[in-house]
């Protein structure tokens, strides 16, 4: 069985030397001790990738405190449970927990219960929330860049038969946002977007004048060479 221990403080201007000292007292080599510079909160931590995976069946990893290893209680008891099935053993210098005992697994399967339930319960409120604003109709998601000018501007063109490369081509938009207004698949619009037949009666003046000036802008055929010249592309492509 080969030790391995693991360290972590949160900025290089502090010291992890009471961690190494502990480590070190409880036998672990200290050219098997892996440190971080780095906040507990951070996924990419390369001394704690590394640590394990060196570790093998047998081994056994020593931290000095839960915290230093774990970014949640979820995370920790996820990264102890691996260890297990890999057949690695595991202890905390600080805490009751030592897998090469009956009271440390027990202690473990404590952790694990409290990190389970604490999952049900982000659950349940995340559920609870999404229950609500849909209830008081708020759009789910992030907020569309699409005006609704945009909007009926785009049905209009389309009803005119215009093509969504046309289309993106007049409103700065993409093919794929074009799509999707058309087919009413950005939901936050309809938090102040009226209905595309009242904005019509409404704002006809208006809109035919922007439609005009569009028409103006369009030479003849654009929407064949358009379309020809996305083929083109297309057929050029490995």
């Amino acid at each position: 069985m080969a030790d391995f221990g693991y360290a972590r403080v949160s900025t290089t201007e502090q010291d992890p030397q009471l961690q190494l000292d502990a480590l070190s007292a409880a036998g672990v080599p200290s050219e098997n001790v892996y440190i971080d510079h780095a906040s507990g909160t951070r996924q990419d931590r390369p001394a704690l990738a590394q640590v394990l995976g060196r570790l093998g069946t047998g081994d056994r990893l020593t931290v000095w405190r839960l915290d230093r290893l774990g970014r949640s209680l979820p995370h920790l008891v996820t990264t102890v449970e691996e260890l297990g099935r890999r057949g690695v053993l595991f202890r905390s210098l600080s805490d009751p927990i030592d897998t090469s005992t009956a009271t440390g697994r027990l202690m473990l399967g404590v952790f694990a219960s409290f990190a389970q339930f604490e999952r049900d319960l982000i659950a349940e409120r995340t559920t609870a929330g999404l229950a609500a604003l849909r209830a008081a109709g708020t759009p789910l998601g992030r907020p569309t860049q699409v005006h609704p000018k945009q909007v009926e501007l785009i049905h209009g063109l389309a009803a005119e038969g215009k093509s969504h490369r046309t289309i993106a081509h007049l409103t700065g938009l993409s093919r794929a946002q074009i799509g999707r207004v058309l087919r009413g698949e950005i939901a936050s619009l309809d938090a102040y977007q009226p209905p595309l037949q009242e904005k019509a009666v409404m704002e006809r003046p208006q809109l035919e004048q922007v439609m005009s000036a569009i028409r103006d802008r369009i030479p003849p055929g654009a929407d064949a060479l358009a379309d020809a010249n996305g083929q083109r592309r297309i057929d050029r492509s490995p």
